[in-house]
């Protein structure tokens, strides 16, 4: 008996995570499909985790957390921070932020490409 209550209490612990889920997910205007298509996975596989039928692993969970603009911890307790207003203007500002970071990232990577380029002619001209 006492482990059908832990399975019980172990099972509503995945709810609760599949609740949080499903709201953050709504909250940043995502569809299932969206977002497994940005994880990488099944809308099979996010199914499951907003249905408490399985969770993400740690690494998933990071990466998950970060598409639909929530703490890993709150997503796993429901500590910390929760889904941002989901205001027009609070997410075209989210937008705006992700498009001004995914230029650095792409002018950072441009610089790197670069560098290794340089690095291979050198080290060509010099076999």
């Amino acid at each position: 008996m006492t482990i059908s209550m832990k399975n019980d209490r172990h099972s509503a612990n995945h709810r609760d995570f599949g609740a949080r889920l499903t709201a953050a997910r709504e909250a940043t205007g995502l569809s299932k499909a969206d977002l497994a298509r940005r994880m990488g996975c099944g809308t099979s596989t996010v199914s499951a985790w907003e249905a408490g039928r399985s969770r993400p692993r740690t690494n998933t969970l990071l990466t998950l957390a970060g598409l639909v603009s929530v703490s890993p911890t709150w997503l796993l307790s429901g500590l910390g921070d929760g889904p941002m207003n989901n205001s027009p203007e609070t997410r075209m500002e989210a937008l705006g932020n992700g498009i001004i970071e995914l230029r650095q990232l792409s002018s950072r990577i441009a610089a790197q490409v670069e560098d290794l380029e340089q690095r291979f002619a050198v080290l060509k001209k010099s076999a």
